[in-house]
């Protein structure tokens, strides 16, 4: 028997997917957790959902529940946005056992609320269910589009350029730091966290802002990427996720990676390789997108991304590029 820890996600994810037959005249795209169709032949209709388990995906040690109820509807309208939809609507589902009370119930579905307040959402239904130990959340987020304007991590083409909506790595620091004052905590019971200082990434990590702002850019250029992902997973999966999709290979470039200063700052405290926390951190939630060559006029002297890379040929596979010319392989 195969060991799940043998496959990465995405590879699991696809020999599991093979069994089924995705060939339908009524599904316009697929995206990394969502999906398009438009059965009516207007409007395509997106479908995005997240599943969010306590001690895999947060830690209610360091992670305030109102906190919690807003990233995780950050990740699933970031889904909808990176397929270049407008998000509309959020179905809730919670599992949870004895140890919450309904105050922190209410407090989580402030978090909901506030959400949906910022991203224009409507709570359209939701359900709630015991569980045996901890919390788990499943959100269902629906948008729509423009079939036209519909994107996906395919479509990416030889000699696009790859760009980034902002800076990455700072919501893996963010977690370094609470996991570090954890630790202390622990083994001196009393000691007050030291979270001084690290107010950036700690935002970072515990309230992040899904980047609805970049449609409204992408509309008013008429540089339409030709292929996005939502970066939950870091720079090299989302790199990884096109690659595969699209059919092709790439080529990014280590110092056109955005790296905040008070990122880099926290990394350099922590011992910890600012790069690695770009590619391999996650939680950033910014939009990963490649724009043909043809649009570097339009876009190269606006602001709010960065151009790091380019799209190559599948022979040439994924690389990142060191300042002195190593590529070392995704």
């Amino acid at each position: 028997m195969k060991e799940i820890s043998q496959y990465g996600k995405s590879a699991l994810l696809e020999r599991l997917n093979a069994q089924f037959d995705f060939a339908r005249d009524s599904t316009l795209a697929v995206g990394n957790r969502a999906f398009a169709s438009s059965p009516d032949g207007e409007n395509a209709q997106i479908v995005a959902t997240g599943l969010f388990v306590e001690g895999i995906h947060f830690n209610p040690v360091y992670t305030p529940l109102k906190h919690l109820a807003y990233k995780t509807v950050t990740s699933v309208v970031s889904d909808i946005i990176a397929m270049n939809g407008r998000p509309l609507r959020l179905a809730v589902s919670l599992a949870v056992s004895s140890r919450f009370g309904v105050e922190e119930l209410e407090t989580l579905y402030g978090g909901f609320r506030a959400a949906c307040l910022d991203y224009e959402l409507e709570l359209a239904g939701n359900d709630l269910v015991s569980s045996t130990s901890g919390m788990t959340v499943s959100l269902a987020c629906t948008g729509e589009a423009r079939p036209d304007e519909l994107r996906s991590p395919a479509g990416a083409q030889t000699n696009d350029l790859v760009c980034i909506s902002g800076s990455l790595g700072a919501a893996c620091m963010g977690l370094q730091i609470l996991e570090r004052e954890r630790r202390i905590f622990e083994s001196s019971p009393g000691t007050q966290p030291k979270l001084d200082g690290y107010d950036y990434v700690l935002r970072r990590q515990l309230h992040p802002a899904a980047r609805s702002d970049m449609r409204e850019l992408f509309a008013s250029t008429g540089a339409t990427p030709s292929a996005m992902i939502a970066l939950d997973e870091g720079l090299s999966a989302g790199i990884l996720q096109i690659c595969r999709r699209s059919g092709t290979g790439a080529r990014i470039y280590i110092e056109k990676i955005p790296i905040a200063a008070e990122t880099f700052a926290v990394c350099e405290e922590l011992n910890y390789d600012a790069v690695a926390a770009a590619m391999n951190g996650g939680d950033d939630f910014e939009l990963l997108f490649t724009v043909p060559l043809s649009c570097y006029e339009k876009i190269r002297n606006l602001g709010g991304f960065e151009i790091i890379g380019h799209i190559v040929a599948p022979e040439l596979g994924a690389h990142i590029v060191t300042p002195e010319g190593a590529e070392i392989e995704l």
